[in-house]
């Protein structure tokens, strides 16, 4: 078996599992894993584009196109309309906002932490400052 068809096969089965095991937030962050997906999006959030529009800036073939198209469909991320020959793709919020909610937490978890070291790091410096005026002023 060459490279290329593990590869092949590796792709596949780890598009399965975003596609059909995994749970909504587990499909959306799968599918913003990959950057072409994230270059797609960040198209999309500009308007809705056609298949052949969103592959025009990759050097990639339309099928390959069209299987990140399903991953990102499959996720909730995207959605494909019909207007007359032309089947435009349009952004979907709601998961990126699902995903949002969920890293909120964590940001602000962050954000209180720092703060805490933001404070531990004045009280260092305050001992210091007083360290400095006795020195100073025994000379």
């Amino acid at each position: 078996m060459t490279a290329t068809a593990r590869l092949n096969i590796i792709e596949t089965l780890y598009n399965y599992s975003v596609m059909y095991v995994a749970t909504p937030l587990d499909s959306t962050f799968a599918a913003l894993a990959d950057p072409t997906r994230r270059a797609i999006l960040a198209r999309l959030a500009q308007g809705e584009a056609s298949v052949m529009e969103l592959a025009k800036p990759f050097a990639m073939s339309q099928p390959a196109i069209s299987r990140h198209l399903k991953v990102l469909e499959q996720a909730g991320l995207i959605s494909r309309g019909r207007d007359r020959q032309r089947r435009p793709c349009r952004l979907e919020a709601k998961p990126l906002a699902a995903a949002n909610g969920w890293l909120e937490g964590y940001r602000r978890f962050w954000e209180e932490s720092f703060e805490r070291l933001d404070g531990l790091l004045e009280e260092m410096k305050v001992p210091e400052k007083h360290k400095r005026r006795k020195r100073g002023d025994e000379r």
